[in-house]
């Protein structure tokens, strides 16, 4: 079954008072985790940790930046796209950053504290992610909020999938692969992101 075939008309969803209220939700559980998964990562040293948590507080800052240009024009909303995709790439980048410096210190990370912070954060966002679903094929705005979501729930599992790995090996490497992997994962989803957001907005200078 395809992707459009349960989605609403773009502009109807944008007006969409739940459409809203599930920001707001969205909102207040990015920024609650964000606090709970940087203590963790000072606690356990886990970098993967560390990327989900900066990854929390750059989701919140985007649901903010949704809300406040949700009943704006197209234009206005494909701005908003390009300026989160820039920071999801943003992301990607420190996050990268964060797994060389790991990889130079090399001490393992506190697998235990990774696991139920891990479980915690999946909790969050699967259920964020389901909210989100109905509205994940409109504009560029409303598709960055989705991916951002669909990101999480990702790199949540790959999160206790690394706690497993450092359990088991007592290095530091499963740590990195999955942060490295949810750099990834963010800096491909800015790619698609920002592309939609330049079409919207050729498309819309077009129809002034």
């Amino acid at each position: 079954m395809s992707e459009s075939c349960c989605a609403v008309p773009e502009e109807k969803q944008a007006a969409d008072p739940r459409y809203r209220r599930i920001l707001w939700i969205a909102l207040a559980v990015n920024a609650a985790m964000f606090a709970v998964e940087i203590a963790g990562s000072l606690a356990s040293g886990s970098v993967s940790l560390l990327a989900d948590g900066v990854d929390f507080a750059g989701d919140a800052s985007n649901y903010a930046l949704s809300l406040a240009v949700l009943s704006m024009g197209l234009a206005w909303r494909a701005r908003a796209a390009l300026v989160k995709g820039s920071c999801m790439a943003a992301y990607g980048v420190f996050v990268l950053a964060a797994a060389a410096y790991g990889a130079w210190g090399g001490v393992p990370p506190g697998p235990f504290t990774m696991g139920a912070i891990g479980l915690l954060a999946l909790a969050a966002n699967v259920g964020v992610a389901v909210l989100l679903y109905t509205y994940r094929t409109g504009d560029a705005n409303m598709r960055s909020v989705w991916l951002c979501s669909r990101n999480d729930v990702i790199g949540n599992i790959a999160v206790m999938l690394a706690a497993l790995g450092v359990l088991g090996t007592g290095t530091v490497w499963p740590d990195l692969a999955v942060a490295v992997v949810m750099a990834t994962l963010g800096l491909s989803a800015a790619r698609n992101v920002i592309a939609q957001a330049r079409a919207e907005l050729t498309s819309a200078a077009y129809l002034r």
